[in-house]
């Protein structure tokens, strides 16, 4: 059940799980336009319509803040590679889908993707630890189904897997910043081609070992 927040006066505030994603969307909106180091815990406060104090009672510190935002929007990117993988029978599909949940979680949170992939703060060991756990359950769960359909051994996949990510977020990158000449159908279906046509001619496993 939701504890809601109250004021002195009696007057009840917003829950607490609706106050805090409201402070991670402003946190969010702040952190992308003015970096983490510009960024002020006072400016994230207005830009959620709330005190400096309310913001610290939720997190104690700027670096907690934007852990906490980035974790959010992690679990959903991971999330949906998950939901992309379960999406279609045939391999071809399962590629497809994954690189179009890269551009569709551009779509849907841009915001977001700028800073899990383009932060000033990537080099922070909590913020780096984050995004090499993404890295890791998106790739992991490529590499169960890379492994399960050519037999070949974990640490194959988890490279192909890797490979296979590192296309989807360059080229989606990539398309964000451009002016929008390609649709996002057309972007995913290029890069979804280009990865399906690579992927599907890796050998299995007794022509793996006589390369």
């Amino acid at each position: 059940m939701n504890t809601a927040e109250h004021k002195s006066d009696g007057k009840a505030r917003l829950p607490r799980d609706e106050r805090r994603a409201q402070l991670l969307s402003a946190a969010l909106e702040v952190f992308t336009i003015a970096g983490y180091h510009s960024a002020a815990m006072d400016e994230i406060a207005d830009a959620a319509g709330v005190s400096k104090p309310v913001l610290y009672q939720h997190f104690p510190s700027k670096l907690d803040l934007y852990l906490a935002v980035l974790d959010v929007h992690i679990d959903s990117l991971v999330y949906e590679i998950h939901k992309a993988l379960a999406s279609g029978a045939e391999n071809s599909d399962r590629v497809a889908a994954t690189i179009g949940a890269y551009f569709d979680f551009i779509d849907n949170e841009g915001e977001a993707f700028r800073l899990l992939f383009e932060s000033d703060m990537n080099v922070e060991p909590q913020v780096r630890e984050r995004l090499n756990r993404m890295t890791y359950d998106c790739a992991a769960a490529i590499s169960a189904v890379i492994s399960l359909e050519t037999g070949i051994p974990k640490e194959a996949s988890m490279l192909l897997s890797v490979g296979l990510i590192g296309t989807a977020q360059v080229t989606a990158r990539h398309w964000l910043d451009r002016d929008g000449s390609l649709s996002r159908e057309q972007a995913i279906h290029l890069v979804s081609t280009l990865a399906w046509r690579g992927i599907s001619s890796i050998p299995r496993t007794e022509e793996l070992y006589n390369l």
